[in-house]
C-alpha cells in the first residue's frame, strides 16, 4: 500500500491540529453550562463549582509558556501528541469522578495537557507549512471558531439527555483521533531554533503564586480568611520569588524587558483586566440563568451568540484597527463588555432575561468582536520579530491569568454578600432557593457583575489613555491569531 503523498500528510497534521485544539476550546464553555449540574450530583457547592472552572484555568497560565518551550526545543509534534494523549487520560479521570475532589484534580490534569496541546498546535502547523501556512493557519481559525460556537448548545444537550460526565467521556474518541491523525501525518518539519534551558523555576513560583493565591480567595469566603492567611503569605513570597527568578534569568518564562514597550505593555495591562470581565460574565451569568430556571442546552445556544460574533465580526474589525490604529477599538470594545455586565443586573426573574438578558449578550457580542482582534495584535505589534511567540505566549499567559483571579474575586463578592443578606444553609446561584435565599443570591449576583463592570471600564480606560495608534500604525504587523478560546 502506497505511503501518503507529502501534501496528504500535511493536511492529515492539519486536521490533528484542528480536533486538538477544539477539544481544549470546548472543555472550557462545556464545563461552564454544566456546572450546576455538577454542583446537584457532587454537592459542590459554589466553591467547587469555581474550582471546578479555574484549576484548568490556572494549570493553562502556569504552563503555557513551558509546554511552547518544551515543543520548541525536543520536537512540537512529540509535544502535541503528548498533549492529546494526556488530555484522554486527564478526560477519562473527570467522567468517573466520584467526588469533588477527583474531579478538581482531573481538570489540573486537563489543564496541564491542554497547555501542550494548544501551545504546539499553531507551532506544529508552521513548521510544517512553512512560507503556506496562511492558508493553512486560517482554515485552523475557522473551524476551531466553529467548534468553539456549537461547543455550548451541544454541551447542554449531552447534560441535559444523558449525564454531565458524557462531556469529557466524550473526548476520548476524539482525542484518540487526533493522536492516529498526528502520527500519520509525519513529515518534514521546520527544526525550532531555540535552545537553552527551560525557566522551570519560573514557572513553579508562577504556579504556587497564583494558586495560592486563588486557593486564598475561594476558601476564604466559606472557610474565613483568618484561618488562610498564611495562603496569602505564601502567594506573596512565591510571586516576589517569581519576579526574582524571571530578572535574573538568562531566558525567564516571562521577559520583563518586553513590558518597556508601550503598546505591548498596556495591551497586556487591559488583556488581564477585560478578559476577567469577559470570563467573569461567562461563568456567573451561565450560573445565574440555570438558577432562574433556564435548561443548560438553554443556557449553552446563549452563550454561543459571542462567539458567532465574534466569528462574523473580529477580522473586520481587525483591519478597521489595523487601518486606523486600536484606541478607539481597544477603549469602545471593554467599554460595551462594561456595559453588557450592567445590563445583567435587571435580569432578576427568568421572564427579565428577554429583554435585559438579551439586550446584554447582544452588546457583550459586539464588544467582543470589537475587542479580540485588536488587542492581540497591540499586544504583538509592538514586540520584535524574533520574539513573537514569546510575546504571544504572554499575551495568552496573561488572559489566563485575569481570568482565573476574576473568577475567584467575584466568586468571593457573590459568598460574602449571600452570606451577609441571609442565614439560610444553602449555596447561592442554585437552584430551588426561595424567599430570602433567593433575594440574597440575585444581591450576590449583582455585586459580582458591578465588579466585572469595574475591571471592563478600567480596560477601557487603559486602552484610551495608554494605547498609541501611532505606535502601532508605525509597527509592522506580526501578529499570531488569538485562539479561538482564548
Amino acid at each position: 500500500m502506497a505511503s501518503p503523498s507529502p501534501e496528504r500528510r500535511r493536511r492529515l497534521t492539519l486536521a490533528a491540529c484542528i480536533i486538538g485544539s477544539s477539544l481544549a476550546f470546548i472543555d472550557v464553555t462545556v464545563v461552564i453550562v454544566a456546572l450546576p449540574t455538577i454542583e446537584a450530583d457532587l454537592a459542590l457547592g459554589l466553591s467547587g463549582q469555581q474550582w471546578v472552572f479555574l484549576s484548568y484555568s490556572l494549570a493553562l497560565a502556569a504552563l503555557y509558556l513551558v509546554a511552547g518551550s518544551v515543543g520548541d526545543r525536543y520536537g512540537r509534534r512529540g509535544a502535541f501528541v503528548a498533549g492529546a494523549a494526556g488530555f484522554a487520560a486527564a478526560s477519562l479521570v473527570a467522567g468517573a469522578s466520584p467526588n469533588g475532589e477527583i474531579l478538581i484534580f482531573a481538570r489540573t490534569l486537563q489543564g496541564i495537557a491542554g497547555a501542550f496541546l494548544t501551545t504546539n498546535s499553531l507551532a506544529l502547523i508552521r513548521s510544517v507549512y512553512g512560507d503556506e501556512a496562511g492558508r493553512a493557519i486560517g482554515l485552523w481559525t475557522a473551524f476551531t471558531s466553529v467548534a468553539t460556537i456549537l461547543g455550548p448548545p451541544i454541551g447542554g444537550a449531552i447534560v441535559e439527555l444523558t449525564s454531565w460526565r458524557w462531556i469529557f467521556l466524550l473526548n476520548l474518541p476524539l482525542a484518540v483521533l487526533t493522536v492516529v491523525l498526528a502520527e500519520a501525518g509525519r513529515c518534514e518539519e521546520r527544526r525550532a531554533v531555540r535552545v537553552g534551558r527551560l525557566d522551570l523555576p519560573g514557572a513553579a513560583f508562577a504556579a504556587v503564586g497564583f494558586g495560592s493565591l486563588t486557593y486564598g480567595l475561594v476558601e476564604g469566603a466559606d472557610r474565613g480568611f483568618d484561618e488562610l492567611w498564611w495562603a496569602f503569605a505564601v502567594a506573596v513570597a512565591a510571586l516576589a520569588g517569581f519576579a526574582l527568578v524571571e530578572r535574573r534569568t538568562a531566558e525567564p518564562m516571562l521577559p520583563f524587558a518586553l513590558f518597556r514597550r508601550g503598546n505591548l505593555a498596556a495591551a497586556n495591562a487591559e488583556t488581564f483586566l477585560v478578559y476577567g470581565a469577559i470570563y467573569g460574565f461567562f461563568v456567573y451569568v451561565a450560573l445565574h440563568l440555570q438558577a432562574l430556571g433556564f435548561s443548560p442546552f438553554e443556557t449553552g445556544l446563549f452563550l454561543a451568540a459571542p462567539s458567532v460574533a465574534l466569528v462574523a465580526l473580529a477580522t473586520r474589525f481587525g483591519a478597521l484597527a489595523d487601518r486606523h490604529g486600536p484606541r478607539l477599538f481597544l477603549a469602545a470594545g471593554a467599554a460595551l463588555i462594561g456595559l453588557a455586565c450592567l445590563l445583567t443586573l435587571g435580569i432578576a426573574t427568568r421572564d427579565d432575561f428577554w429583554l435585559a438578558g438579551s439586550a446584554s449578550f447582544l452588546v457583550f457580542s459586539l464588544g467582543l468582536a470589537m475587542l479580540v482582534a485588536p488587542i492581540t495584535a497591540a499586544a504583538l505589534k509592538s514586540a520584535p520579530a524574533d520574539v513573537a511567540g514569546i510575546a504571544s505566549g504572554v499575551n495568552a499567559t496573561v488572559s489566563r491569568l485575569g481570568s482565573l483571579t476574576a473568577v475567584a474575586v467575584i466568586g468571593l463578592v457573590v459568598s460574602l454578600v449571600f452570606s451577609a443578606r441571609t442565614s439560610a444553609d444553602a449555596e447561592p446561584l442554585t437552584t430551588g432557593l426561595e424567599g430570602d435565599a433567593l433575594a440574597a443570591s440575585l444581591a450576590g449576583f449583582r455585586a459580582g457583575m458591578l465588579v466585572a463592570a469595574g475591571l471592563a471600564f478600567a480596560g477601557a480606560l487603559v486602552g484610551a489613555l495608554a494605547i498609541s495608534n501611532r505606535e502601532a500604525l508605525g509597527t509592522t504587523p506580526t501578529p499570531e491569531p488569538a485562539p479561538a478560546g482564548s
